[in-house]
């Protein structure tokens, strides 16, 4: 069993001693990535796999768009981790476009694949800013999703929660309130979406204390390598890019490589910072690639697990 260390303590190796050194690494982490759309994507999503994999990640998940292209796609790859990577992976299931028999009919073949781990989302309608129009025969919410989830098997249950408040919500106390019948509902966890600042996090677990939620709650980490396309995510889920972040990648258009690095150690200080402040389990949106979250790892102390490849 691993030592905890003192969160005093810690704080202060965090400000007198190199920020990742003599970390030992005592993390669960899991990655999320999504379905390919070509042989070239899928290969690319493969070899991510394959690199994270000895890092023994808690589990992996795979995104899950409305149409039947897609889910299909998504259940391919959710079988082959499961069974060629023999890794526990996780199914997203949104209320888009879905009838609830359409739903049970995939979470039943999610069960027989050997999916005992959903990511139940409501998810947002296809056009940006467009308001979401519940299918008439589906359901309406995540919180509906987890509980005819419940009720088709003993599935293991993700929801999403939003550190700084879902656009579509009223106020932040709505957005508690909704994340709490998602818990309700019979969910296990709830990942965040990702932020770039730790202070929210620690704002938003105080949130979650001072309305007696606690539940695991999962920080959500977006390694940047493309500021415009982060600004697009955001928008979707309510966060807030830094204005700092368009400094540090100026100029880095025609750079990757630097682009990367950058990215990294961005990422890796704020994961630096909520190590610091307790948190031990993180999720990385990976985005099918594998170097940053596996830099990120390392720095954290995290090394290849022995018999795991």
């Amino acid at each position: 069993m691993t030592q905890k260390l003192d969160p005093v303590h810690e704080q202060q190796m965090a400000h007198d001693t190199p920020l990742f050194a003599s970390l030992p690494g005592d993390l669960a982490v899991s990655f999320e990535f999504f379905p390919p759309k070509s042989q070239k994507m899928e290969d690319q999503l493969w070899d991510a796999v394959q690199q994270l994999k000895p890092l023994d990640p808690s589990f992996v998940s795979v995104t899950y768009g409305a149409g039947g292209s897609t889910r299909e796609r998504t259940h391919n790859t959710v079988s082959r981790i499961i069974s060629e990577a023999h890794l526990p992976a996780a199914a997203h299931l949104t209320c888009v476009d879905a009838t609830k028999a359409e739903i049970r009919e995939v979470a039943e073949q999610y069960w027989e694949a050997g999916v005992r781990h959903i990511v139940a989302l409501r998810g947002d309608a296809g056009e940006p800013g467009a308001a979401f129009q519940p299918h008439p025969d589906g359901y309406h919410n995540a919180a509906e999703l987890v509980a005819g989830l419940k009720e088709i098997a003993d599935f293991e249950i993700s929801v999403a929660a939003y550190p700084e408040t879902h656009p579509d919500a009223d106020c932040p106390q709505s957005d508690l309130d909704n994340l709490r019948r998602k818990l309700d509902a019979g969910a296990t966890r709830a990942i965040t979406q990702f932020f770039f600042s730790a202070d929210k996090f620690f704002r938003f677990q105080d949130q979650l204390a001072a309305n007696g939620i606690d539940t695991p709650i999962v920080p959500g980490i977006l390694p940047v390598t493309n500021v415009a396309q982060a600004r697009k995510f955001a928008g979707a889920c309510g966060a807030q890019i830094p204005d700092w972040m368009d400094g540090l990648f100026e100029g880095l258009d025609a750079r990757p490589a630097s682009r990367q690095l950058v990215a990294a150690t961005i990422a890796a200080e704020l994961c630096r910072r909520l190590y610091a402040g307790g948190v031990r389990d993180f999720h990385f949106y990976t985005l099918n690639r594998a170097e940053l979250a596996y830099a990120i790892c390392h720095m954290l102390g995290m090394r290849p697990k022995e018999g795991v490849r």
